[in-house]
């Protein structure tokens, strides 16, 4: 009986030595008595304004020029639209089209001059595929002018002067001949009658990574929506301070398989059982939400709300916080 009870505690033992290793505790992120000590509110952080409930009305991302100067598409992303079905986007979330009188093979832009200008060329350089995507589709094509445009399996791909924010598709049908490009490079189209929701989902990992244009490199979900930590919780012993009403506003991030994620730490990413039943990730051991705020992908208007809430890196560090 005595070996059988040994026996249990070692193997109790060793399961609270492994999470204990795996929450990071040789970087000393929790005191003595299981509190956080370095993620209070952070020194120089200003308060919340009176009246500020964090939704605010600017992604951060302005309008595209029509000038012809355009950025780089840099990390693109699936937006799995509902009415278009999965759509490439460029970092900061604008939508990209193709145009039907292009051609793929050979890749060549026919649109130039007054085109041009309410479809600016999407330049090639620096850019990285979609996680979950095929990196080979990726090319380009020299235009007119001799500038170097991105091209998707051969197509061409531009961005429309008059979407003005994250998400806007207002290019898709515009003469009959624009449309939003999908991550093969064909027409974004509905997923067929009979595919289930789960598998609309999976042209994204469940957490991988997205360079916003303010914020850097920061971590998203499944559907391009930031991740957000909370500085009032703590790592170890893991604790949320998001409890009830809280968590209508803040979302908290279901479990994901490790082999579901691209780019972030692996280090502490264990589910949080909580006291109210809910499944949580935590990464670095630290829980992990997403914002109610936030409608489409390219939001971050969580950032810095209350003091207390925070997109983080792949590292699972908060951004901007104290800095």
């Amino acid at each position: 009986m005595n070996t059988w009870r040994n026996a249990s505690l070692a193997v109790t033992a060793v399961a609270v030595l492994a999470l204990t290793t795996a929450c990071g505790q040789d970087k000393g992120t929790s005191s003595p008595n299981g509190q956080t000590v370095g993620d209070a509110q952070p020194a120089g952080q200003a308060a919340a304004q009176p009246g500020d409930d964090g939704y605010g009305t600017d992604g951060g991302y302005g309008s595209v020029s029509a000038s012809g100067d355009q950025k780089p598409a840099g990390q693109l992303a699936v937006w799995n639209s509902k009415k278009l079905g999965k759509v490439v986007t460029d970092s900061a979330g604008f939508t990209l089209y193709r145009f039907d009188k292009d051609t793929a093979s050979p890749p060549k832009s026919n649109c130039d001059g007054d085109c041009a200008k309410a479809w600016p060329a999407v330049p090639a350089g620096s850019v990285t595929s979609a996680p979950g995507t095929d990196a080979a589709l990726l090319g380009e094509v020299t235009r007119a002018d001799g500038s170097k445009q991105l091209t998707i399996a051969g197509w061409p791909m531009y961005r429309y002067a008059k979407d003005t924010e994250a998400g806007d598709a207002n290019g898709q049908g515009v003469g009959g001949t624009w449309y939003a490009s999908a991550p093969d490079g064909k027409k974004a189209a509905p997923a067929a009658a009979g595919a289930t929701a789960a598998g609309s989902a999976d042209s994204m990992p469940g957490l991988s990574v997205r360079k916003d244009p303010k914020l850097g490199n920061i971590i998203v979900d499944k559907r391009g929506m930031t991740v957000y930590r909370l500085t009032k919780d703590s790592a170890w012993p893991m604790k949320s301070a998001c409890t009830g009403a809280c968590l209508s506003k803040w979302p908290v991030v279901a479990p994901v398989p490790k082999d579901q994620t691209a780019g972030i730490i692996k280090k502490g990413f264990v589910t949080f059982n909580r006291p109210d039943g809910l499944k949580q990730q935590s990464i670095n051991c630290w829980p992990v939400y997403t914002f109610s705020g936030d409608i489409k992908p390219g939001d971050t208007n969580g950032q810095g709300v209350g003091g207390t809430w925070y997109a983080i890196t792949p590292e699972a560090k908060l951004v901007g916080a104290g800095k």
